[in-house]
């Protein structure tokens, strides 16, 4: 019984760590986009200012989704990714 909780619980662990590893990798994939638009020097204020009113302006608006999606793509494009 021991050895089958203690199975369980190292699988928990693994599980909680490879959650982590997954968390982490997304944060640094986001702050690499922040660099290659050339923010990455601004304010905290300012890119979560720039965010929010970004969030406010595609919501809804497949237009403006569209568009900013295609800048994107863009710049992507540029750097073979």
């Amino acid at each position: 019984m021991r050895a089958a909780l203690a199975r369980l619980e190292r699988m928990r662990r693994s599980q909680a760590a490879d959650a982590r590893k997954k968390d982490t990798r997304e944060k640094i994939e986001l702050g690499g986009l922040i660099a290659k638009a050339g923010l990455r020097y601004e304010k905290r204020a300012l890119l979560l200012g720039l965010l929010i009113d970004a969030a406010a302006r595609i919501n809804g608006d497949d237009a403006e989704r569209s568009r900013l999606t295609a800048i994107g793509a863009e710049a992507f494009g540029r750097d073979g990714e």
